[in-house]
């Protein structure tokens, strides 16, 4: 391999990454300007023998021949051991290898464009076979209304050939459609090729029309994918074709391929703007560990409450409103799409204070099916000695109710019908369903707060076998973790709702029962970071933003991954993960 293509950023399978060659261009990118560059082998117009497998070129500007991979791979082989360009294996859907080239092209790319599930397949099954640091190329296919899901899904390189060819058969593209020239009375872009009347417009210019807007929309999916918010864009941009819905609906059933590339906490917010945000994977995922791996703590009653547009919850003038009604006598826990349930221990644990959805006050049956879903799973985990639902008609109450009836148990609701949450009628039938009860006290939520982190973040019971003997200092919600000893452990992160360990607080990770996400590398000590050749395996549960154990022969240290497992054990290049804290051994 050529270490021609390195990644330097991920927003679940879309990569920005760096293509080396005379002039490096950074992916998702065409390739065909660079390409052509003065001794390219890649250019259409060379003569190309064939070759061995293991050292290969390819030509991404023809039609790939229809045939086996084996003919594929004889048409358009080519070994050039001695020049230093990317090297490119040609395999099909179906007959996938890895050659140790820096990319792949795919043969059949042309049969699966149009259909949702083909697509998806294709993708995920070569993506999954192939090393983790190589390129992906789709030929003759890339169009500005496609480009985008084809990036998300995890395609890095693309040419302009489907968008030249409908530019001489007098196609003018678009983001959203494909019109034909002569129906056009006016050209709706202001790109350079667009600027003259439209009299003088030929189909020449068409092509290159077309060729400027699918390069304008790489470079908005370049900065979605650094802003981590690629998903929000292609959840849009979808919608303007059947089966790019359908293929993005397919590639949301893929969730093992889908998780492990997806980040664990990001900055980026969610814009939850359409009901298919219910099936992202930091929704799907969060709903899943709050069932599966939250367990309450407190002895004290229940009370479902709304969200708020303010996040964290706690922070809102509502919430504080049903605090001071409260008085830490009960468990709260918020009901809200596209989230599901948010105990108050993981209010800023993301993704719950980073999202923002679309308020109608009316909840889709799709929404109410979800959440729904969601509470009664909450509930057949955790027992509480009384439930309350502080939630206003609309939506709210029809979901606690269908639970209500599903698992049979009494639920009393404190908003008079018609009311609304914060009324002092409502406020003071919620003070008066807590009367006699205990409150619980500053020290028991935070232990509570850092053990249901643990949990969330390690696995069902870590918040137990961690911090079972600790103390907390500092104020909510930048709690610090001590030992009987007073050694700190861990750190409260608020900004995402993790926790950061220290290396005595590794230590004790590495010596309990919860489950360890350990990075081992080779001899040496890292400093600042850890970049992938250094690694000697890793840990197949680790995601990204996770905190990791990094353990070699000379040294012990703590920090935040950088990639998903499999892909630390497989890259040759990049950084793996960040350190915060190492000691040598």
């Amino acid at each position: 391999m050529t270490d021609s293509f390195e990644v330097h950023e991920r927003d679940g399978a879309a990569r920005v990454g760096e293509l080396r060659l005379s002039s490096p261009i950074t992916t998702p990118a065409l390739v065909d300007d660079v390409l052509e560059d003065a001794g390219s082998l890649w250019s259409a117009d060379r003569e190309v023998p064939p070759g061995d497998a293991s050292a290969l070129t390819v030509l991404p500007h023809r039609a790939f021949p229809g045939g086996t991979a084996e003919e594929v791979q004889d048409s358009f082989a080519v070994d050039y051991p001695d020049v230093d360009y990317p090297s490119v294996a040609v395999v099909s859907s179906d007959h996938v290898q890895d050659h140790g080239t820096d990319a792949y092209a795919l043969s059949d790319v042309q049969s699966v464009m149009g259909h949702g599930a083909a697509l998806v397949e294709a993708v995920v099954g070569v993506r999954e076979l192939i090393p983790t640091d190589t390129a992906l190329l789709f030929s003759g296919v890339a169009t500005p209304r496609n480009v985008a899901l084809l990036a998300y899904a995890g395609v890095d390189l693309f040419d302009e050939t489907a968008a030249v060819v409908k530019g001489t058969e007098g196609r003018y593209l678009t983001t959203d459609d494909a019109y034909f020239l002569e129906d056009l009375d006016e050209l709706p872009c202001s790109c350079p090729s667009c600027q003259q009347p439209r009299e003088s417009f030929t189909r020449a210019d068409c092509a290159e029309h077309n060729v400027n807007v699918l390069a304008a929309e790489l470079a908005i999916v370049r900065r979605r994918i650094r802003d981590g918010r690629l998903r929000d864009y292609v959840e849009g941009q979808v919608r303007q074709d059947q089966w790019l819905t359908a293929a993005m609906r397919e590639l949301d059933s893929e969730w093992r391929y889908l998780e492990q590339r997806t980040p664990v906490l990001r900055d980026a917010q969610i814009s939850a703007t359409t009901e298919d945000t219910l099936r992202r994977v930091e929704i799907q995922r969060f709903a899943d560990r709050v069932t599966t791996r939250y367990r309450n703590r407190f002895e004290n009653p229940l009370v479902l409450v709304p969200c708020s547009a303010t996040k964290p919850y706690s922070e809102s003038q509502s919430h504080r409103q049903f605090h001071d009604a409260v008085q830490w006598r009960a468990h709260l826990v918020s009901m809200t799409s596209p989230i599901g349930v948010v105990p108050q221990e993981l209010e800023t644990t993301y993704p719950a204070q980073h999202y923002d959805t679309v308020v109608t006050g009316r909840w889709s049956k799709d929404e109410k099916a979800f959440v729904s879903e969601v509470l009664r799973r909450y509930l057949e985990r955790n027992e509480y000695p009384k439930l309350i639902a502080h939630v206003p008609d609309e939506g709210y109450r029809d979901i606690v109710e269908r639970v209500e009836e599903r698992l049979e148990i009494d639920i009393t609701y404190t908003v008079p019908e018609g009311g609304h949450p914060t009324d002092g009628t409502a406020l003071a039938n919620l003070s008066e369903s807590l009367s006699g009860e205990l409150k619980y006290s500053k020290r028991e939520r935070e232990h509570n707060t850092v053990r249901a982190i643990a949990d969330y973040l390690l696995g069902d019971g870590a918040g137990d076998d961690l911090f079972d003997d600790i103390r907390t200092t500092s104020r909510y919600p930048k709690i610090q973790v001590r030992d009987a000893a007073d050694t700190q452990l861990a750190t409260m992160v608020p900004q995402y709702g993790t926790l950061s360990f220290t290396l005595e607080g590794a230590r004790r990770w590495l010596e309990s029962d919860a489950p360890v996400k350990r990075v081992e590398i080779d001899g040496f000590v890292p400093h600042g970071s850890v970049l992938a050749p250094g690694v000697v395996d890793a840990d197949e549960e680790i995601r990204v933003g996770d905190e990791v154990i990094v353990d070699g022969p000379r040294a012990f240290a703590v920090g935040r991954a950088e990639m998903f497992g499999r892909e630390m054990a497989e890259s040759t290049r990049g950084i793996a993960c960040e350190i915060r804290h190492v000691e040598e051994k």
